[in-house]
């Protein structure tokens, strides 16, 4: 029996998957370290996404069809990744005010061994914020364990001007190309 594993912690990515009805999921987050390779940005997350597929795919059965992502944003070519305490995310989301960044994520889907990477790209325009604007939403403990240190599915959807490209990438699972992968494994999600 075929199963879709989820090899992320991201309550996100498991709740996207579920809003579009994928059935016999199982939640197994990859543990390894997030090392991205030194690579043009889009190579490079892709890689950590299928390094997080072949590390769960040792723990999986036949036939499981293993889906991982990581998302990174890039403000020019600087990585803001999960800030380590509030410090670092009011300095980040002070990057960040009035300025356009890329959010990336990678994407794999693996099933026996045969796989694919590949990335998603957004940009999001950030409104300028100010200084009370940050301390309160750092307060508020949801930028802590989001890359960029913000989520636009929450609170911080009130500084997101723009966003040009997949929303559900910023999210961390681009699902139309998600889609399309898997529709290449001969599993439509439809």
């Amino acid at each position: 029996m075929m199963r879709f594993v989820l090899a992320s912690k991201s309550p996100r990515r498991l709740q996207l998957l579920q809003m579009i009805g994928v059935k016999d999921l199982l939640v197994m987050p990859a543990v390894g370290q997030e090392t991205v390779p030194n690579l043009p940005h889009d190579e490079a997350i892709a890689a950590v996404a299928m390094a997080k597929a072949r590390e769960v795919s040792k723990k999986c059965n036949s036939g499981d069809i293993i889906i991982a992502a990581d998302t990174l944003v890039y403000l020019d070519d600087k990585v803001l990744g999960k800030p380590e305490n509030e410090k670092e995310a009011i300095e980040m989301l002070h990057e960040l005010s009035g300025r356009e960044h890329t959010v990336r994520t990678g994407v794999a889907v693996l099933k026996d061994g045969a796989g694919q990477a590949e990335t998603e790209k957004s940009r999001v325009l950030f409104r300028r914020l100010t200084d009370d604007e940050v301390r309160a939403y750092v307060k508020t403990g949801e930028p802590l364990d989001k890359a960029g240190a913000y989520g636009a599915q929450g609170i911080g959807a009130l500084f997101v001007e723009k966003i040009d490209g997949d929303f559900f990438n910023v999210m961390g699972l681009p699902l139309c190309r998600l889609n399309l992968m898997l529709s290449r494994f001969g599993v439509p999600l439809l």
